[in-house]
């Protein structure tokens, strides 16, 4: 058989095509895994614009049907608008949760089946659960916020702002302004502090409470730790602050249709006890404090007669006579004499001044200190009584070593009110001291203050922060419907007064300006039954001796709770100025206090304050929400004194409700809603008003 002939007769070589093919094949894979790719890319490209620019920045959490709250992205506020978006409430800027680092770009709900709960974890830092309250009954509606710190060095920081809201409420301040917003106050503890050591602190009254003119209320629990700083016009924080315990940050925010209604909403969860009132008997007596620098009880007995004789002289009617502590002390002290006397034989003298003082209608000053060279405080060290004091312990399980600290310049222990004995050691002091001197009104001094964080030392649990103050309120109220606190807080529900911070005897924010303010606090926290301070201010040790100032300050007194003197009026000028005050003396007797009485039987009842800003009445109308220097007596009386140096006219608005305002002095009628330019006001009269319907 002939060999097999080769089928390509052509000189080219013959191609495997094999190899070719899977080239090609290679090739077009390559080009769609690149296409791929590229189509992911753009994609993740796209989600991250959706997530970071196309989504919108406002991520809503939780939905009532007055108003809902808002996760604003870009700003890391929480922000409470009304459903239209239309009217905003409150911003609330909780920064990056302490970690300036993470980024939150949308908030997911944690507690995805509960409608009205909102919960939700910063990685490392905190926890946040936001619960929405809502009441049938109420037009109101509460948010509760709380933060729990992740681990014991997160510091929680939310910030209220202050843009188109004024804000009252809070704690007295040295130079007090209404609304707060003007104040500038370091970040410290939310506790009441003595003005005169510490005049950048927290004063007088307190309540963990905040309203603001948009119609919204802050309220925090009285438990938790807080600190508070201001930065004027800009916002107001709370802060906790780190520990081992891993304190929360817990606050309620209210909100509703107006501030007024947002206050009455606050009340009735700040409250739930009645109210009691004072003795308002007390609203008839002015209050003259007597001067004096003697070292003995029987030279204070004298300088008490002899005033009293000079009241009667000038026909200044019945008042109570003040006494400072040292004063007190001085007269204790020669009563303790007289009682000792009884048992050698009784001496003329004691026996014959005894029954004068008696007569007289005093009031004493009484403070949880003793000196520690007192025979007393010795006598408590040998016979087992040392817990009398706030103590330490020695050692684990030791002898308590009582704390000392200063008072009055002095060197003193603090009662220990965590103990019954010591309660009633000091009930039973004040019993004594009745019995011989025949006192009515007392005045409780030396409340403010932590002793244990002044001296960084770690308080007892029973007395945190402003615990101590609480308890010498629970003191007073057992020592009689008729004493005075110079602070308090949490106390408004009792029977008690409360004094206000003394005043610079001067036209400025320190002085006469800074009244209507501290007035207008006060009662908005509750604090109705207030004794202000002396009339021309009583911080000075010197007598008022601008005529004017005390004319100016004598009609704006007038129609305060308790009228009080300092400086006598025969002190500071003429027959004229003593005219002047036996007129605002009887005008505050039979005008003021039963307008007082009156509306104190509101208070009791729904809680509204006896004194009322302007916005009271049109709690719409921005013009009322920083006005200063007017005030109300209940909704009837309108009163705009002058606290302008050399002024004989003022500015006054008429707030609108749909009624008219009659001048008690012209009986000249204006339309509510009327703002009243350069209104003539002479030197002797104050501008009052009284609403018609």
């Amino acid at each position: 058989m002939p060999p097999a002939r080769n089928r390509n007769p052509s000189p080219i070589p013959e191609v495997t095509w094999d190899t070719g093919s899977k080239e090609m094949n290679e090739t077009w894979k390559g080009a769609i895994a690149c296409l791929g790719v590229a189509v992911f890319f753009v994609m993740t490209i796209g989600i991250i614009y959706w997530q970071v620019v196309d989504q919108p920045n406002k991520n809503w959490i939780l939905r009532g049907t007055l108003s809902g709250l808002i996760w604003e992205r870009r700003t890391h506020s929480l922000v409470i608008q009304t459903l239209a978006e239309d009217r905003t409430f409150v911003e609330i800027d909780v920064g990056n949760v302490g970690n300036p680092d993470t980024e939150v770009p949308f908030v997911r709900n944690l507690c995805w089946l509960n409608k009205t709960e909102f919960c939700y974890t910063w990685d490392s830092v905190a926890d946040v659960k936001i619960s929405l309250e809502l009441r049938e009954d109420s037009e109101a509606e509460c948010y509760s916020m709380v933060w729990a710190p992740v681990h014991c060095h997160v510091e929680l920081k939310s910030c209220f702002s202050m843009a188109n809201v004024s804000w009252y409420g809070g704690a007295g301040v040295r130079g007090q302004t209404w609304p707060i917003n003007d104040q500038n106050v370091t970040m410290q503890p939310f506790v009441v502090s003595d003005l005169r050591n510490t005049p950048s602190g927290f004063g007088s009254v307190l309540e963990r409470y905040f309203l603001g003119s948009s119609g919204v209320a802050v309220l925090v629990p009285p438990d938790s730790p807080l600190q508070l700083g201001l930065d004027s016009r800009q916002q107001f924080c709370l802060q906790s602050r780190p520990g081992l315990e891993r304190p929360l940050l817990q606050y309620s925010v209210c909100v509703a249709p107006h501030l007024r209604a947002a206050h009455q909403e606050a009340q009735l969860q700040l409250l739930q006890r009645s109210r009691e009132l004072p003795s308002m008997k007390a609203l008839r007596l002015p209050f003259w404090k007597l001067l004096t620098n003697v070292d003995s009880g029987q030279k204070v007995e004298r300088e008490l007669r002899t005033f009293s004789n000079r009241l009667r002289r000038h026909h200044l009617g019945e008042g109570v006579i003040s006494l400072n502590e040292h004063s007190t002390t001085l007269l204790s002290e020669m009563d303790h004499d007289f009682l000792s006397s009884r048992k050698r034989g009784p001496s003329k003298r004691l026996t014959r001044d005894l029954p004068l003082v008696k007569l007289l209608n005093i009031s004493i000053t009484l403070s949880p200190f003793l000196g520690v060279d007192s025979t007393r405080f010795y006598s408590s060290l040998t016979d087992g009584t040392e817990a009398y004091w706030l103590s330490l312990p020695s050692a684990p399980q030791g002898k308590l070593i009582p704390i000392m600290s200063r008072w009055r310049g002095n060197f003193c222990v603090k009662l220990n009110l965590t103990n019954p004995g010591a309660v009633s050691w000091f009930l039973d002091r004040l019993g004594s001291l009745q019995t011989h001197l025949g006192m009515e009104y007392v005045t409780l001094e030396g409340g403010e203050g932590n002793l244990f964080e002044e001296q960084a030392l770690r308080s007892p649990p029973a007395l945190a922060g402003d615990k101590y103050i609480e308890l010498l309120a629970d003191l007073a109220a057992r020592m009689g419907d008729s004493t005075v606190m110079t602070a308090a807080t949490r106390s408004s529900h009792k029977p008690l007064f409360v004094r206000m911070t003394p005043l610079q005897s001067d036209w400025s924010s320190l002085g006469l300006k800074a009244v209507i303010p501290s007035l207008l606090h006060h009662t908005l926290l509750g604090y109705n039954f207030l004794i202000p301070d002396a009339v021309g201010g009583s911080l000075s040790g010197e007598p008022v001796t601008d005529e004017e100032l005390f004319i100016r300050w004598l009609e704006l007194a007038a129609f305060l709770p308790v009228i009080t003197f300092k400086t006598p009026p025969w002190v500071c000028g003429e027959d004229q100025l003593l005219n002047l005050t036996r007129t605002y003396i009887s005008k505050h007797q039979k005008d003021v206090v039963p307008l007082i009485e009156k509306y104190a039987d509101e208070w009791q009842m729904t809680g509204n304050p006896i004194y009322r800003p302007m916005w009271w009445l049109s709690p719409t109308d921005p013009f009322t929400f920083t006005i200063d220097d007017q005030f109300l007596i209940g909704d009837e009386v309108l009163v705009a004194p002058v606290v302008e140096k050399g002024a004989v006219q003022r500015d006054i608005y008429l707030p609108d409700g749909g009624f008219q305002w009659q001048d008690s002095r012209s009986a000249q009628v204006f339309d509510g809603g009327t703002f009243l330019q350069d209104y003539p006001v002479p030197l002797e009269h104050v501008a009052v008003f009284f609403r018609r319907s």
